[in-house]
């Protein structure tokens, strides 16, 4: 079964053609592809808590350490590390494929 990516799941319309996307600008999510099918996602969608500029309640996040303590605690973030199990790719390893 497909798994879903956080837009699809946060209904936040920043995808490109999403709702808001003309209003409040595409994410970064759905267009970094160094991290696609990390956590079965596409491109950053199951790996969103690692990537800056994301909104999360009503704004735009900045750097990863300012914004990780909130992700850490959203349920999207829990979603994807209980459907992911023992095949999770922790938050170091994908801070490390955003470097490279």
């Amino acid at each position: 079964m497909k798994k879903k990516n956080c837009w699809e799941i946060m209904e936040c319309g920043r995808e490109p053609g999403g709702l808001n996307a003309d209003e409040l600008g595409i994410c970064p999510v759905p267009q970094e592809q160094k991290l696609n099918n990390i956590n079965q996602g596409k491109n950053a969608g199951r790996s969103c808590w690692a990537v800056a500029g994301t909104m999360c309640f009503g704004k735009v996040q900045g750097t990863f350490a300012r914004k990780i303590n909130d992700c850490l605690h959203c349920k999207f973030f829990e979603l994807v590390k209980n459907e992911e199990g023992n095949t999770w790719t922790s938050t170091t390893d994908i801070l490390i494929r955003l470097k490279k």
